[in-house]
């Protein structure tokens, strides 16, 4: 009787997964994906960045500003070069950031990580 009972309330239970697991529901419910993009340029921001600035980019950290909503043309002059793009009126006006030429390449997902719209923003650690 009692394994009768056991495998009664597995096969309800598997039947109940089964069921919840594949309905339309489900897929309301589930969170999209995280654009790898996104994921990289954050890598890239949590490796190199976050000793200066704050880990949530839209506050201001020990010695670096906020640099959420931050242009792909700014992120390259500072981090390339320790400039400013022409024409921009800095924050702050210092020569503390140092130059990070190795991150050439980067440059296009940190851009990604730090824009004001992308989706997964709200996914982030405050």
């Amino acid at each position: 009787m009692m394994k009768t009972c056991r495998k009664l309330l597995l096969t309800m239970i598997v039947f109940t997964l089964l069921v919840n697991g594949c309905s339309k529901e489900s897929d309301k419910s589930a969170k999209p994906a995280k654009d790898p993009d996104w994921v990289r340029g954050r890598a890239v921001y949590i490796a190199n960045c976050v000793a200066c600035h704050n880990p949530d980019p839209s506050k201001d950290g020990p010695i670096g500003p906020a640099n959420k909503g931050s242009s792909q043309e700014l992120i390259e002059a500072r981090v390339l070069r320790g400039a400013y793009p022409p024409n921009y009126k800095p924050k702050r006006n210092t020569k503390v950031m140092p130059q990070f030429p190795f991150l050439k390449s980067e440059i296009p997902y940190l851009a990604v990580f730090l824009r004001d719209d992308h989706p997964n923003k709200a996914t982030m650690r405050k």
